[in-house]
């Protein structure tokens, strides 16, 4: 299995819903480390996975309608926990229609919270 990855941030501001979070129920900001991975069984034409330019540009822009943010108040996420993990999600799915469909090749978003507490959404590309 071959792989390519590129990594961005992205600054939110958020609350989250449910006892579970405790403090983190009221409005604090959080700043992400994005890591994404393409992998693949077998290189394309070109003798590669993903082009890394195409790839670094559409997290870019996966990620920028995001970017100092409060998530509390964009609609895409009305009634939503933005959870580490719903935000991974949401990425992914962003990303996935900008790379197309690739069959036998998955996708992996990760989101760091701090050096200690990441979540990951992977799934395929096709």
């Amino acid at each position: 299995m071959y792989a390519v990855g590129v990594s961005d941030h992205v600054m939110i501001a958020h609350s989250l819903r449910g006892e579970v979070f405790g403090p983190a129920q009221r409005l604090h900001g959080a700043t992400y480390e994005v890591r994404v991975e393409v992998q693949a069984p077998q290189l394309d034409a070109h003798g590669i996975v993903v082009d890394i330019g195409h790839l670094r540009a559409a997290l870019a822009a996966a990620l920028a309608p995001l970017a100092y943010q409060n998530l509390d108040e964009l609609p895409e996420f009305a009634g939503v926990n933005t959870t580490t993990e719903v935000l991974c999600a949401h990425i992914h799915s962003r990303l996935a229609r900008a790379l197309g469909r690739r069959p036998g090749a998955t996708l992996s978003v990760t989101l760091v919270e701090s050096p200690v507490a990441w979540a990951r959404y992977t799934a395929p590309l096709s």
